[in-house]
């Protein structure tokens, strides 16, 4: 049951979209099976798969064609850290606990499939780097495009379509570097 009820939610979350073969490809590359990185870690899967539906630790970052649910590989990183208190430790890293608040939700739904490793740290990195690059002058450009790639994996053909049109990587890195040949 709550393997259905952990699809339904991120369903209603991402909307209903087909993965390619590349983006199969793409996310087994990327991300691990859920159940497979439970067996690694002795979790039981259902355990975890009730914390991500209590709003305790984020859903997958995709369901692949064949319904693997699949997880970045540090999932339980923070969780292992930080255990019951990881909510509040979460949100206490933002000086504005309401845009802490805002995050963990962000959080929470597995969509920070935009980061190789998803904590505040590299949340924030990102954030920072982004608005950075929209105000640079040209000469100060190439490092922060190259540390926010440094950040961010590739996306898939499926995150343009989740998300709506294009994604960091491409508005902030390939079309940055073109536009100014970098």
């Amino acid at each position: 049951m709550s393997r259905e009820a952990v699809r339904q939610r991120y369903l209603e979350i991402n909307g209903v979209h087909p993965m390619s073969p590349a983006d199969d490809a793409y996310v087994s590359r990327q991300f691990r099976v859920l159940e497979e990185l439970c067996a690694e870690h002795g979790r039981d899967v259902d355990e975890i798969r009730q914390l991500m539906l209590d709003g305790e630790l984020p859903l997958p970052g995709y369901l692949r064609s064949d319904g693997a649910e699949m997880v970045p590989a540090d999932q339980f990183e923070l969780l292992d850290r930080y255990g019951d208190d990881l909510r509040a430790w979460f949100v206490g890293q933002w000086s504005d606990p309401v845009e802490g608040e805002a995050e963990w939700t962000s959080y929470l739904t597995g969509r920070y499939v935009c980061l190789h490793s998803v904590n505040p740290t590299t949340i924030q990195r990102k954030d920072h780097l982004i608005r950075a690059i929209e105000v640079a002058p040209r000469n100060e450009v190439k490092p922060l495009v190259d540390e926010l790639d440094e950040l961010e994996p590739e996306f898939t053909g499926y995150d343009r379509l989740r998300f709506g049109g294009p994604v960091s990587r491409d508005t902030h890195i390939t079309a940055v570097r073109a536009q100014l040949n970098l």
